[in-house]
């Protein structure tokens, strides 16, 4: 009964995107000033759990996976277009916000966890 909770996964893959778009944003941010470098992104959370929400399929990325832990470990990043005069594209007033966007999506990861395991105890205690 309580082996798949599908709260928790999805409070799990919301908290692992915030981190992943963190990092690609420290990454961003420690080459600004590299000549060339493109700045990388991901589809935020709500666009990929709707496009995997819609199609119940497996993603992998290599055939010999026989089961992925989570769809957020095939997520591949994407590199933006638009250009600075240094002839990369990073610009650090984007990555300021968008790293306060992953910090607020990390909080509400922990906070859906929290409510979920709240009424997991108040179930529990009841009985």
């Amino acid at each position: 009964m309580f082996q798949n909770l599908d709260m928790f996964k999805t409070a799990m893959s919301m908290a692992r995107h915030a981190g992943l778009k963190q990092a690609l944003t420290s990454q961003n941010v420690a080459n600004s000033d590299t000549p060339g470098y493109r700045a990388m992104s991901v589809k935020s959370f709500a666009d990929m759990f709707s496009d995997s929400a819609s199609d119940f399929s497996l993603r992998s990325t290599r055939s010999s996976h026989l089961e992925p832990f989570s769809s957020m470990e095939t997520i591949s990043a994407a590199t933006r277009s638009r250009g600075e005069p240094n002839g990369n594209n990073v610009v650090l007033e984007t990555e300021i916000l968008n790293s306060v966007d992953a910090k607020r999506q990390h909080d509400r990861a922990l906070a859906v966890y929290r409510a979920s395991l709240g009424m997991l105890r108040s179930t529990l205690s009841k009985q």
